[in-house]
């Protein structure tokens, strides 16, 4: 289902598209998106509390983007993300960014309420780990869910050295690298986040919960939780880090 010409989610739900620009501070350049409102309304999925920001955690969805949005706009359930970035590089806004909602998880390093609440969580819509069966490369979710064959080696990062269980994952495209760069360039100007990544040697570990509270900067999910996959060597840091740097920035 192509969610943007239809504005139906996996589940059935309705929304509003509505194209969207905006300036990034202290910047020449903008950043354009998609405001999604719900046909009926409903804003039960995100706690519209002011919390000060200090961190963006960057995700990945595990799943495709009708998916994607229907499980983070789930009425009630408090856990999303405002930010879903779809494979074509269309940035999905679902909620206001100062605003928040559970996107860590309850085992998360320093408590899943405060470092959800003063972090602003990005979801890549991105499939996540593949098993290899035969010549094809699967999801997690059934070994008959076929997500590309070995041949097809534009869709999948193969790792030399596994990571956390799984040496295969679903690739992210170009369109997507530069939309994360610059959504990850107006956050951080708007909040007045550091742009700084987690070291190298620890970018892929779970942090000591001293060290993830008081980062400053862009993490990833894996960075709170010893249990999540996103997100690994499979994702180009070195590309999203160079395009932040590069250019006029503003903090």
């Amino acid at each position: 289902m192509d969610f943007q010409n239809t504005g139906i989610d996996g589940n059935g739900k309705k929304f509003i598209l509505k194209n969207s620009s905006v300036a990034i501070p202290g910047e020449t350049g903008v950043m354009d998106y998609i405001l999604l409102t719900q046909a009926n309304s409903d804003t039960s999925f995100f706690y519209q509390d002011v919390i000060v920001k200090k961190k963006v955690v960057l995700h990945f969805t595990m799943g495709y983007l009708t998916g994607d949005i229907a499980t983070l706009t789930t009425p009630n359930n408090h856990v999303s993300v405002p930010f879903v970035v779809g494979r074509d590089g269309k940035i999905y806004n679902l909620f206001g960014s100062k605003y928040w909602s559970y996107h860590l998880g309850p085992k998360a390093v320093g408590g899943n309420k405060q470092m959800s609440g003063s972090s602003i969580g990005i979801e890549i819509s991105n499939i996540g780990p593949l098993k290899k069966i035969g010549d094809n490369l699967v999801t997690t979710y059934a070994d008959s869910d076929v997500y590309c064959t070995m041949v097809e080696t534009q869709y999948y990062q193969a790792l030399a050295i596994p990571y956390r269980g799984f040496s295969y994952y679903a690739a992210f495209t170009d369109a997507q690298y530069e939309s994360v760069t610059n959504l990850l360039r107006y956050l951080t100007a708007t909040y007045g986040i550091n742009r700084q990544f987690v070291d190298e040697a620890a970018r892929y570990n779970t942090l000591p919960q001293n060290d993830f509270v008081n980062f400053n900067g862009i993490v990833s999910h894996v960075n709170c939780r010893t249990d999540k996959v996103d997100i690994g060597h499979a994702f180009d840091w070195d590309r999203v880090i160079n395009g932040l740097a590069s250019g006029n920035t503003a903090v």
